[in-house]
């Protein structure tokens, strides 16, 4: 039996790259033995539940840093913050207006708070991912409803930006929006914790008008797995309730080796952020000087998005393309071959995550491993990709909603077959692991469209969860 200890050790000193999360990259920031600070709530430590000495001051340090009005240390990650931020906004059974796209996270809060959500949907980008959510899609949704029931009912907008594969929204003509309707706007920025931070990247949704701003510290930036900030931007949420859902969501045992690795983190920042961030940005930009001249291979840039369609981009996100592998085998080959492990692999491209911690060797190590297999036979073979036949477009479009997802928990299930499942009414979530976005949630009507999206994905080698042993779980009428 081989334990998991053994084995973390094993790959640690295996030579496999990481270009996926978390973003300090296997590297340590500082020398420390874990054991030796791990403790509890003891005297003169301060409680994160209730800071008043030391771990207030961290705080306030995150705070300064992204220009919060409160910055909120999170040891349970964005997870945490976005259920604490939206049971914070929406009372129970209010209604909601949420981008599709968003993280099972938010889907959880509605469920918890019985919300009824509508949703906003993101359009389908020539570049084959989801795009941004426009200032023009929330004023639509809103002003629908307000005709229709003579008064805001929104007490919230949530959206995702930017979006696990880099795609930024306007998030300051959304807030505009919301604002003007008495709406708060929460923004799952777990990818942009280096948003903000340098003139390279976008400006962070924390200075653009968001009321509430979820990060994730482990995501792009060096700090330990599971850290995250929920960063308070306005005075319409009290800080009082804030806390009251922290409480209810995060541990009563935050882990002092996390909170003193945000503390590590955010104080490196702080005090280093121009040079790091100007060394990060010379390899990034070398980087994607020289896969222009791939052929079979594309990484993509802020420019091959329509304006439409992304207000920015995030380039340290790397999606590379491929025009006649499929993404499984490109991901598998980078792998297995050359030793890279990316973050996620989709239908015909991968993803790889980067931040200020990457090495020149990184980057070094992949532009070769592209260039080698650009010019492979197997991969400018016309009939490389097996499945051109397989069906891929838009996975988050609008189906019918019976039932809220709170209600849709609460009734009799079963697990039937997925070729029977056809006009069935979904008892649970199916979604792609990663990003962790439902392509159906409870409560909604499962289309022949889902069924045949579920498959494709499945035929793809991609991981899709809900949807074991060819069954769905559906609700019993």
């Amino acid at each position: 039996m081989e334990l998991l200890d053994e084995k973390l050790k094993t790959y640690a000193k295996s030579n496999i790259y990481p270009f996926h999360m978390p973003g300090h990259k296997r590297r340590r920031v500082d020398e420390v033995n874990p054991y030796s600070i791990d403790i509890t709530e003891i005297d003169g430590f301060d409680n994160l539940h209730h800071a008043t000495d030391i771990l207030k001051e961290a705080q306030m340090r995150a705070a300064n840093l992204y220009q919060a009005r409160q910055s909120y240390y999170l040891v349970n990650g964005s997870t945490c913050g976005l259920l604490a931020a939206i049971s914070a906004s929406c009372p129970k059974r209010s209604r909601i207006l949420v981008a599709r796209n968003c993280h099972k996270a938010v889907y959880h809060a509605i469920d918890l708070q019985e919300l009824q959500a509508d949703y906003l949907y993101p359009n389908f980008t020539s570049c084959g991912i989801c795009g941004q959510i426009t200032p023009r899609m929330v004023e639509e949704a809103i002003t629908k409803e307000v005709e229709q029931k003579n008064g805001c009912p929104y007490k919230a907008v949530v959206i995702t930006s930017p979006t696990y594969d880099g795609v930024v929204s306007d998030i300051a003509g959304i807030a505009a929006v919301a604002h003007r309707y008495g709406i708060l706007l929460i923004v799952d920025e777990a990818h942009g914790a280096h948003f903000g931070l340098s003139r390279y990247f976008p400006k962070s949704a924390v200075t653009e008008g968001a009321d509430l701003v979820i990060q994730s510290l482990h995501k792009t930036l060096p700090s330990y797995t599971q850290t995250a900030l929920l960063h308070v931007c306005s005075e319409r949420v009290p800080l009082c309730e804030i806390e009251r859902q922290l409480d209810i969501f995060e541990t009563s045992s935050p882990s002092y080796v996390l909170m003193a690795g945000m503390e590590r983190c955010i104080q490196l920042l702080s005090m280093e952020k121009e040079a790091l961030f100007e060394s990060y940005w010379k390899k990034l930009e070398g980087f994607y000087d020289r896969v222009k001249t791939l052929k079979m291979l594309q990484v993509i840039d802020g420019e091959c998005f329509l304006q439409e369609e992304a207000f920015a981009f995030d380039p340290s996100k790397l999606l590379i393309v491929t025009k006649s592998l499929s993404g499984k085998e490109l991901y598998d080959c980078l792998l297995h071959k050359y030793g890279l492990q990316m973050e996620m692999v989709s239908r015909d491209y991968v993803l790889g995550m980067t931040s200020i911690m990457d090495t020149e060797e990184g980057f070094e190590r992949l532009w070769k491993a592209l260039h080698e297999i650009d010019t492979m036979p197997e991969t400018n073979a016309s009939s490389g990709k097996e499945q051109t036949d397989i069906p891929y477009g838009n996975l988050y479009e609008p189906t019918e909603r019976v039932m809220t997802i709170a209600r849709a928990q609460e009734q009799k299930k079963e697990q039937t077959p997925l070729l029977q499942a056809s006009g069935c009414v979904s008892g649970d979530y199916v979604y792609l692991y990663p990003p962790g976005i439902p392509l159906v949630a409870p409560g909604e009507r499962i289309t022949d469209k889902i069924l045949s999206d579920i498959e494709s994905c499945r035929r793809l080698g991609l991981k899709v969860l809900g949807a074991a042993d060819g069954k769905m779980c559906t609700l019993v009428f």
